[in-house]
Formats: structure tokens, sequence, C-alpha cells
């Protein structure tokens, strides 16, 4: 349900724009994760509202269709720039030129005004997003998901800082964009303090989540379709592989765990679901081995990524959800955790104290030593874990996507209406000129 006020919308078609992963891709491996999220749900509640979305992304297989409807007034068109496999996220840049060149060639058959506004997720997309937004005379919106200068300050040993050339191009898009949103106080000030944003342009609109799909369930009922043990301790990993997420840290605290407590590897199981992404893919089976070189190779499971509704099982079924990620924008597979009544030990950075509020346990620093703590502190808690849960629920009832809609839409509706008030203040200026006697309307 709408939590503002309905108004007549001066936004009638958005072109949301996402390069580098599309919002049909399963979130959990490669580059597919929240952002891939967020795209899709905040457009299919746009649509809901009357507002058209085209969402364009670039081509990755032969067999995806040029347009796909995915739901009442969304679009998801494929751009080709570049071959269809075998590019990184990193080898992108290169071919910015050629998807901004097939979303041009593909509106030019467009009226003029066809889009009020152009939405671009990533900085990728915000380099693209600045050209369309440019050429079509539109505002654009930005949102940053991760910024390069926050990943580099927290990066995992031996992990790859993110290049130069990023931090550049994340600067002009911050420069470029009419207005940004940020998903949480903390972006917003480390927009302000790293990128010089300018404090009136950020706005800040936290994600949400599908109230209807993660929501409690009986844990008994979930294990016995999941083939888990009803006695199980069950520690979940949801995410993408790589060090930037910490999934290291999660399994160096399980193997400390049963180090204190031997008699615990019997019935303890830690899942990690998700699939190698980032630097991950450098070494896909490191987390394997390390299962391995830790001696907990019996009680790891790693569980490839799955559909929302399974994955929404996998949270009703577990004992504690563990988010130890080095940096995160918000953290939204908490909160998805957390609207299916799981208990959530996170990192205290990033997005994630926002995310998991104060009905979760927030962790100082990644020492396996002292997540092993934490944990066993919720394993060994169960009546206490009970009462977080059900604070945890109440918790994410309060982070539904209308809600994240409809301060969206105020965003589209202000960008909308600075940019009119723009034109109208260069169009006086211009009559202005013109009523000039000619010798005083000649600038120096």
């Amino acid at each position: 349900m709408s939590l503002l006020p309905e108004i007549p919308s001066a936004v009638r078609r958005v072109a949301m724009i996402s390069v580098h992963t599309s919002p049909l891709e399963q979130p959990g491996t490669g580059d597919a994760g929240g952002m891939n999220v967020y795209v899709l749900e905040t457009a299919r509640r746009l649509g809901e509202r009357g507002v058209e979305v085209e969402i364009f992304t670039r081509r990755t297989s032969a067999a995806s269709a040029e347009v796909v409807p995915v739901a009442p007034g969304v679009l998801v068109r494929h751009i080709d720039a570049g071959p269809y496999e075998g590019l990184s996220k990193d080898d992108l840049p290169g071919q910015l030129c050629a998807f901004a060149a097939g979303v041009m060639r593909l509106v030019a058959i467009s009226p003029e005004g066809h889009y009020d506004l152009v939405h671009s997720h990533y900085w990728l997309s915000g380099q693209v997003g600045w050209l369309a937004a440019d050429r079509w005379n539109v505002p654009l919106v930005h949102t940053m998901h991760t910024m390069a200068k926050v990943k580099n300050r927290s990066l995992a040993q031996g992990d790859r800082p993110e290049p130069p050339g990023r931090e550049i191009g994340e600067e002009q898009v911050v420069r470029a964009a009419s207005l940004l949103v940020a998903n949480t106080e903390i972006e917003a000030r480390e927009l302000v303090e790293l990128y010089d944003a300018d404090p009136a342009r950020v706005r800040v609109v936290p994600p949400g989540v599908d109230l209807v799909t993660f929501a409690p369930g009986d844990r008994g009922t979930a294990r016995e379709a999941l083939e888990l043990p009803q006695d199980a301790e069950l520690v979940l990993f949801v995410g993408r592989i790589q060090a930037l997420k910490g999934p290291d840290v999660l399994l160096k605290a399980a193997a400390e765990m049963v180090r204190r407590d031997p008699q615990r590897r019997r019935r303890l199981i830690v899942a990690v679901i998700g699939g190698p992404s980032g630097s991950g893919l450098d070494k896909p089976r490191a987390l394997q081995a390390l299962a391995r070189e830790l001696g907990i190779a019996d009680i790891v499971q790693f569980v490839p990524p799955v559909p929302r509704q399974e994955l929404a099982r996998w949270f009703r079924a577990s004992d504690a959800v563990a988010v130890p990620s080095r940096s995160e924008s918000f953290g939204l597979v908490a909160l998805e955790a957390q609207a299916c009544g799981a208990t959530v030990v996170a990192a205290d950075v990033g997005g994630l104290p926002r995310a998991v509020g104060a009905a979760g346990v927030l962790v100082q620093g990644h020492d396996p030593a002292v997540w092993a703590e934490q944990l066993l502190s919720v394993l060994d808690a169960p009546d206490e874990r009970d009462e977080v849960a059900r604070k945890a629920v109440e918790h994410a009832q309060r982070y539904g996507w209308e809600r994240t809609t409809d301060e969206l839409l105020a965003v589209y509706e202000r960008a909308c209406r600075d940019a009119r008030t723009d034109i109208s203040a260069q169009d006086e200026g211009s009559a202005r000129l013109l009523e000039l006697p000619l010798a005083e309307a000649v600038i120096p």
C-alpha cells in the first residue's frame, strides 16, 4: 500500500540503465546481486503506478530476445555491445561507447520527449545515462549501489583494488547527475565527503524487501523440504562468493567453533549459497579449498544460487544468517533474512547497521574468533534467538518495496520539476536578452 498521498505524476516514462547486469539474471553469482533485485522490484511497482519503465542492459547471450516484457508497463531491452560471453565487468568500460550507440539508435525512432527521466544504476550505467539524459534533454537520477573509494578502504588481504579509472568515472557521474539516490544516510555522507557531491542533490531512499516471498514460516517444515536434520545448527552465508563479502570469515569462525567444542561438529552445518563473482572468479574453488584446509569440509555445504522462494525456505530453516561483508552499501540479504524471521549476525559496516537495525547482532571487525563467539552466543540461546527473530520480522515490515517506490517516485518528480524550472529560467533570460537594444544585447 502506498505511503504517500496519490498525486498526478509528471513522470510517465522512465529509461532505466543497468549496463553490466540484467535484472533478469539470478542473483548470487557473476555480477548479479542486490542491485538486480532493486531494479526489477522498483520497475514493477512503478509500472503498477502507471509509469512505463524501459530497462536497457547488455546482451550476454544470443538467445536473449531484443525486448522482454517482464510486467505490465515494464520492458527489458537488450543492447549489443561487445561479445556476448567472456567479458568481465572490468572489461566493460571499453564497450560503453558501443552500448550508448545502441541505445541511441533504438530510441532515435521515438518521438521527442519520449522519456521524462533517466535513472542509471552503478557507475558504468551512469556514464551512459549522462550521455542519454544530455541528448534527450531530461534529468539524470543516479544510484551508485557501490563506490570504488569506499570499497578500496575495506579491501580484504590480497584482494584487487578498484582501478583509478573507476574512481574518476564515478566522480564524473556525481557531477553530471541531477539528483543522486543513496541507500542510507551513511552512503549519502560518503557521496558528499569522498566525491564532493552537493548535499542538496542527494536523497536517501532505502531499498525494500518482497514481504510476500520473504515471510516467516515454520522452521521444521522448511528443514524437511530442504532435507536437513531437524536437530542441526544451521548457519547460512548467502551472496556472491568474493573476498569483499567475507565468506572466508565465516568458515574460519566455524573452524574456531568446533575447535572450542569438538562435539559441535556432529550438529553444525554451514551452508554457503551463491557463486563466484568479482575477484572470486580468479580462484573459483578457493573457498572449498579453505574449508578443507581448516578441516571443516564435512560440515560445509556449497549450494548454487537458488530461486527466491527456495532462498526464503533456507532463511526459515536457519539458526543464524551471517553477513560478514567488508563493505556493503545496504545489505539486502540481511533484510530478506529478517523478513523470514532469521537471526542475522552482520558486520558493522556500511549500510548494514541500517538494514539490520536493532533486530540483529552487529559485529565489530572481521576477527574469526570474535565472529565465533557471537555466533555461539546466538546458537546457545534459543529463547533469546526467538525474541530477536520476532523483532526482525517487525523491523523488516517497515521496508516494503512499496515504500521504496513511493520515495523514489518523489525523487523523480523533484528532478523533473527542477529541470522545468531551469528551462523556464533559461527561456526568461533569453526573452529578456531579445528585448534589449542590439548594442546592449551583445555579450562582451
